[in-house]
């Protein structure tokens, strides 16, 4: 039987489309996937975000483990609630996940990709056995994700006075805690938003107050809109164990200083910088395709100095077009893409179009 969050229910009362998402029952949409696409760029809505996993690591060791495990350096986190985007590779560099690591109170949370799960757990479980920390998973909390231009008033609105009043404080990558539950700003739409982890059974009463307040329930398929114009990549899709970051556009999420910092996939990865500098290595950038045509994954991509794959694409929402992220040679000039036969011109932009409703690219 597949998973269902703790608004399962809520879900199936706002007439949404249920599909299987990693082993979860999950909304694809409530009706219109544009709609809600176009309300969290004009308003205000709301993402079950529940599946992701949750996992909590303290102990004497917590800050020397992760600076082992992740690539990003967690010794950046200098005080509690703030955050960091990072990648989990393995020995050959690859990514195994992208995440989102907390500082707390009690040492450090990790939110990672919820069809990574069993794979980081063993993972993370097995390189811990040499340090002294304690790894928990913390399936009784849920996720909501509210975004969009008036979400920070829409949830403040709805919140005790004391939490209201730190969301409204609140700066980007900045969480804090509060009795049982954890509020950021991390986002995933190229938008302002929030982030709530709270216990499972207080989820639906939230959920409920945010519909009042006019917040919109929004599905995973205009969630993958929204984070395809903000330039975002997918796991499994963008890059996976066999992508070097340095070929995802992500080499934010690397931390080459301290030297003598020896993160899991560091000796690899210095080998692919090498191969970066020589021109090698390929890299994530973004397409544009203007006229009519839909940009798709798996699409090629022709260059002229070789051949590339679209790892992500749609039609965008807010820009009228198709766009997509692609994984091309370095220093590609003109490009087609390969549509139904038809080879058809696009235009490479830096992989970002549209951020806080507005286009991004030149």
């Amino acid at each position: 039987m597949d998973q269902r969050t703790s608004l399962y229910q809520k879900h199936l009362d706002a007439a949404a489309k249920m599909v299987d998402f990693a082993g979860w029952d999950m909304p694809i949409n409530y009706g219109s996937q544009i709609e809600e696409h176009n309300q969290v760029r004009n308003d205000a809505g709301i993402f079950d975000v529940s599946h992701m996993t949750v996992v909590d690591i303290s102990g004497n060791d917590d800050l020397a483990f992760l600076r082992h495990l992740l690539a990003n350096d967690v010794a950046k986190l200098d005080e509690v609630g703030r955050a960091l985007y990072s990648a989990m590779l393995n020995e050959t560099g690859g990514v195994i996940d992208d995440l989102i690591v907390y500082r707390m109170s009690f040492g450090y949370r990790l939110v990672v990709n919820c069809a990574t799960r069993e794979k980081d757990l063993a993972w993370i479980g097995s390189h811990s056995e040499n340090f002294d920390v304690t790894v928990q998973e913390q399936p009784q909390l849920a996720i909501l994700a509210v975004h969009g231009p008036k979400s920070i008033e829409k949830v403040c609105a709805v919140l005790e006075t004391d939490r209201a009043e730190a969301v409204a404080g609140l700066g980007n990558f900045r969480g804090f805690e509060s009795a049982d539950w954890f509020i950021a700003r991390t986002g995933y739409t190229g938008e302002k938003g929030v982030e709530l982890i709270l216990p499972n059974a207080q989820a639906p009463d939230l959920w409920d107050k945010l519909l009042a307040a006019g917040v919109k329930p929004v599905g995973l398929g205009a969630r993958d809109t929204l984070r395809l114009e903000a330039g975002m990549n997918l796991y499994g899709h963008d890059m996976d164990e066999s992508i070097s970051p340095l070929a995802a556009n992500m080499e934010q999420t690397i931390s080459w200083q301290p030297q003598e910092r020896d993160f899991i996939g560091r000796a690899a990865l210095c080998v692919q910088k090498e191969e970066q500098l020589a021109g090698r290595l390929p890299i994530l950038t973004g397409l544009v395709l203007e006229q009519r045509g839909v940009l798709r994954e798996g699409q090629s991509v022709i260059c002229e100095n070789g051949e590339g794959l679209i790892t992500s694409g749609s039609f965008s929402p807010t820009l009228k077009h198709s766009i997509a992220l692609a994984r091309i040679p370095l220093n590609s000039g003109a490009c087609q893409v390969d549509i139904r036969g038809t080879l058809t011109d696009v235009r490479i932009v830096k992989p970002n179009f549209v951020r806080f409703g507005k286009k991004v690219f030149e």
